[in-house]
């Protein structure tokens, strides 16, 4: 090993152990020891100021000595260090608005001196100091006052920081605007540091390539984002940009994903609750971020004229839909709401949640089963809902094959049960929260749930018809599968990606239609309002998605890359499972509303007083005969409804 190279080496080990291991600790000076160190360096100012007068050939009269004008300018500088308290601040920590402070305390002093000087020279026809003097030592005391901040800052940045760069993530924020450089900051200064941030990103185009903020490069975006990335060796991406619509964000993202970059996004400045925690502000994109879609516009006027000051009753209520429905019910100001479900704790847990946010609305919390007629019968005894919105259901399809006799149960009779009694008791509307499972069923719980769509639709044509003072009005939504529901399919995913891997996925071909929570229960919302009686609400959903790409881009969002990191594994269908589910039958045809994303399907409705008989022989199987003779009864009140990876496919022949 060469000297050269030693000498490296043991200068290196110095430096870490004197400033890394021993001067990482300290704590902040003590205000005193700042203040003395401003008043040296007044000192070291007039000790140069006098050596640069005493070099000028020109001699200044005047009527105090060096000594004498230098120590009344160090006391009167010191005064205005303590009336602008400029030893108050962290050195460390200095910002620009220190160094206006330390040049308004400077200039005071400057200026008091300079207006007792010409004072005295009107009064005595004598100069009390040298006003060049005066001027040289306002100069280099102010350089010397900030150049002293400047410098620790810069050390205690370089040397002081417990962060090895090497381990920092190497980041490029995506934006040069003011919310971008307010982020760049934050997070430069943050303590432990979690990003070391290494350029800008502007969209614009026209932006020259050397201009720089922070001392940092401003790259125009003159190529694809992952090509800037990775010239300039970054590990992620930070978007800050807040000029982007959401198409160009989702565009950037997966992009980034597609090339195994990490990508965040930051809220503006103005929003950060917590000023301190700034890496906690930063997030990763939710899978919902890159959903395809359109933001849902309501008609926020016809819900509320609608359900202001109106009992409301949601069944299934601590559920995952029926929850949202009641978080959103409340904003529109209803009278009372009954939260009724049959699952104890989650619906003591939401109890407690709305409470805090219901106002002047009236909570009721009701632990029943839909499938208890007596129950039920009690709830509209001694509540009287003007609104019903019914979403509770069994709904897991694997779960439902193997045991037919409680999506029965449940399903069909839990729904029969409140049908009937919202007419009994003039319920205004019945909105039943369905499926896209029900469409061309392939599963006991998509058949269920479509003899349920038969009865409520039959049931609000044949009372209107039997009954002229009928005012109940039922309506049916459908949609596809929710994002983040109770065993859904991103809380698995979510689960498994945490645990290592792999994702399991059933089918590498399988496709779905999803939405997030608050989307559907948007839009149940609104087709309840809009609703006449009788209709089935199909929501759109937007692009279909592949289940498998979903599974990717998820752990891509996670920061790891697929099926190197983290595996996925088919494990192939599930009974009653298929490939693609559908919003309409094939026979069936939608007619637009005046939401475009709400369309009504016109689905054949079939005779009440047959449906009706179906239902009541296919409740009674269920109470006493076994599987096939169930599913048998289903598939008769369902023609369309073909079992698919399940023991019951035999019926179907």
């Amino acid at each position: 090993m060469s000297l050269r190279h030693m000498n490296k080496n043991i200068f290196k080990e110095l430096e870490m152990s004197i400033f890394n291991k021993k001067f990482q600790n300290i704590g902040y000076l003590p205000r005193w020891i700042i203040f003395a160190i401003d008043v040296f360096i007044v000192t070291v100012a007039c000790v140069i100021t006098t050596y640069i007068i005493h070099s000028l050939s020109v001699k200044f009269p005047a009527s105090l000595d060096m000594i004498s004008f230098n120590l009344i300018i160090v006391l009167v500088n010191a005064v205005f260090f303590m009336i602008y308290r400029t030893y108050s601040g962290i050195i460390r920590h200095s910002t620009f608005i220190d160094g206006i402070k330390l040049l308004i305390s400077a200039a005071s002093s400057y200026f008091v001196l300079l207006f007792i000087n010409i004072g005295y020279y009107v009064l005595t026809n004598k100069k009390l100091f040298l006003s060049t003097g005066l001027f040289i030592t306002f100069v280099i005391s102010f350089l010397l006052l900030f150049l002293f901040r400047i410098l620790v800052k810069n050390i205690f940045e370089k040397y002081l920081s417990s962060d090895n760069n090497k381990k920092l993530v190497k980041a490029v924020i995506y934006g040069a605007d003011a919310n971008a450089i307010s982020v760049a900051n934050a997070l430069r200064t943050e303590k432990p540091s979690r990003f070391n941030l290494v350029a800008f990103i502007d969209k614009y185009k026209h932006t020259k390539t050397s201009k720089s903020i922070l001392d940092l490069p401003i790259v125009n975006q003159s190529k694809n984002i992952h090509v800037i990335l990775r010239s300039l060796g970054a590990e992620a991406l930070i978007i800050a940009e807040k000029s982007l619509t959401k198409q160009e964000t989702v565009a950037i993202v997966e992009e980034c994903l597609e090339y195994n970059f990490k990508v965040f996004t930051v809220p503006l400045i103005t929003d950060w609750e917590d000023q301190k925690q700034i890496s906690n502000q930063l997030k990763n994109f939710d899978i919902e971020d890159l959903l395809h879609r359109k933001p849902i516009v309501l008609d926020n006027q016809s819900i509320s004229a609608q359900i202001d000051g109106k009992t409301v009753l949601i069944t299934g209520g601590a559920g995952s839909i029926g929850s949202e429905i009641v978080r959103q019910v409340i904003h529109f100001s209803p009278f009372k709401i009954i939260i009724l479900d049959q699952a104890e704790s989650p619906l003591h847990n939401l109890r407690l949640e709305i409470n805090e946010i219901a106002g002047k609305v009236k909570i009721r919390t009701v632990l029943a089963d839909v499938k208890d007629f007596e129950a039920m019968e009690y709830v509209f005894q001694t509540y009287k809902p003007d609104y019903v919105y019914h979403a509770a259901a069994y709904k897991h399809v694997p779960l439902m094959e193997e045991n037919p006799a409680q999506a029965i149960l449940t399903n069909v009779v839990g729904t029969k049960n409140l049908a009937d009694l919202s007419c009994r008791y003039q319920v205004e509307k019945f909105v039943l929260i369905s499926t896209d499972k029900a469409v061309n069923p392939s599963s006991v719980m998509g058949a269920s749930k479509r003899i349920a769509e038969k009865y409520v639709q039959s049931l609000n044509f044949y009372a209107k018809n039997s009954n002229p003072n009928s005012t109940a009005k039922f309506i049916t939504t459908r949609f596809g599968n929710v994002l983040g529901s109770n065993g859904s399919i991103v809380p698995l995913f979510t689960k498994q990606i945490q645990e290592g891997g792999p994702l399991t996925i059933t089918h590498p071909e399988i496709i779905r239609y999803f939405m997030t929570i608050p989307e559907a229960c948007q839009l149940v919302l609104e087709a309840g309002a809009m609703g006449k009686g009788g209709e089935i609400y199909i929501f759109d959903m937007g692009e279909p998605v592949k289940i498998i790409d979903l599974a990717k881009k998820m752990i891509r969002l996670a920061g790891f890359v697929p099926d190197k990191e983290i595996k996925i594994k088919i494990i192939g269908l599930r009974p009653g499972e298929k490939l693609y589910e559908e919003l309409l039958n094939d026979t069936s045809k939608t007619l637009p509303t005046h939401n475009e994303k709400i369309m009504i399907g016109q689905d054949k409705c079939d005779d009440f007083e047959m449906i009706n008989v179906l239902v009541s022989d296919l409740i009674k199987i269920a109470m006493k005969s076994s599987n096939d003779e169930i599913v048998g009864m289903m598939k008769k009140i369902v023609p369309e409804f073909k079992s698919m990876n399940s023991v019951f496919e035999t019926l179907d022949h």
